[in-house]
């Protein structure tokens, strides 16, 4: 057995039967081995979008592989391969240092570089597929290793061919793609309001802010777990949201290219009472209804509890459906 509880963000007890260290790409053909022997997996990286069952009755995988380089440069772009270990945070801050600019919203995401294209995180106006031209992965089922274009992502609103098709595929390393000429965005709501950002801020500038905005916002799961933002933002047909605008008239929606509309899940929880409320030993954040919280002690079932409650009430109130971000292991 082996102990998953630091290797969780949201601190819950768990231990897994079997569990592998990816340190090395050298390491691949012993992992295939494991795989084949245990059948049942599970990729485990920086722990923040995963919710651990106390039990977990599979093979876990940690990649921990490090290492970032530049491919090649033209007038207009830097090409850049990042190892799937490298924590995010520090990629991103790493990369405002060498000059590449464009992952400056995306600051103080948890997780690795690796779990990033598989839910195209995103945040204040931006998704990490704008910046990825490939992703290096090995089929855990064959042993092939290849290369995804970005088109073969089929990368959606938290989602790719990642969690679908090529779902048995460990991603090892991701190229980046840094366009030389850079401009900020800031057209999101904290953003536009951050004192001192403009049409002239620096990316440096906009990292800060975000950080800033982030830390005031969302709690540090090293003093209180949490998964960061538990549910996915619903998107809504045209009619749908101009039926919910009539009746609310601050429901907060960004209108999206095929017409729909995506709605702020936070403000649907809020409105519905649950922030700074508590079922059990799990509660929603008093500063960010998106975020649940270990209270102390909780358990997977405790958080599927909470979850439950919270979506039942969306949706009796709303008729809105909303979805978890993190993933459910047992």
């Amino acid at each position: 057995m082996t102990l998953l509880t630091t290797l969780n963000t949201f601190g819950l007890v768990a231990e897994a039967d079997h569990f592998f260290s990816l340190v090395s790409e050298s390491q691949l053909e012993d992992l295939l081995a494991q795989v084949q022997q245990h059948q049942n997996y599970f990729v485990l990286g920086g722990g923040s979008n995963v919710i651990l069952g106390a039990h977990v009755h599979r093979l876990v995988i940690h990649n921990q592989i490090k290492g970032i380089h530049v491919l090649h440069t033209s007038p207009e772009y830097t090409w850049v391969e990042v190892s799937a270990g490298e924590i995010w945070h520090e990629f991103v801050q790493y990369s405002l240092t060498q000059g590449w600019y464009g992952l400056e919203n995306l600051a103080l995401i948890p997780g690795t570089v690796g779990a990033a294209p598989v839910q195209n995180i995103g945040a204040y106006g931006k998704e990490v597929k704008d910046y990825i031209d490939s992703v290096y992965a090995v089929s855990l089922h064959t042993g092939e290793c290849r290369y995804f274009s970005r088109q073969e992502c089929r990368f959606a609103y938290r989602d790719s061919v990642f969690k679908h098709e090529a779902a048995d595929y460990l991603i090892l390393r991701v190229v980046f793609c840094f366009p030389k000429q850079w401009h900020p965005v800031i057209a999101y709501a904290d953003l536009s309001r951050y004192p001192g950002l403009d049409s002239q801020s620096s990316a440096q500038s906009i990292f800060d802010a975000v950080v800033a905005i982030r830390q005031q916002k969302l709690p540090d799961p090293k003093v209180l777990g949490n998964a960061g933002s538990f549910f996915k933002n619903p998107i809504v047909a045209k009619d749908k949201y101009h039926e919910l605008k009539e009746r609310y008239q601050e429901l907060v929606a960004y209108p999206q290219e095929n017409g729909s509309y995506k709605l702020a899940a936070g403000w649907l929880i809020d409105q519905c009472g649950w922030k700074g409320k508590s079922l059990g030993p799990v509660g929603v954040h008093a500063r960010q209804a998106l975020v649940l919280v270990n209270l102390g002690g909780a358990t997977a079932d405790d958080v599927k509890k909470l979850a439950k409650t919270i979506q039942q009430d969306v949706w009796q109130q709303y008729g809105v459906k909303i979805e978890p971000e993190p993933i459910f292991v047992d």
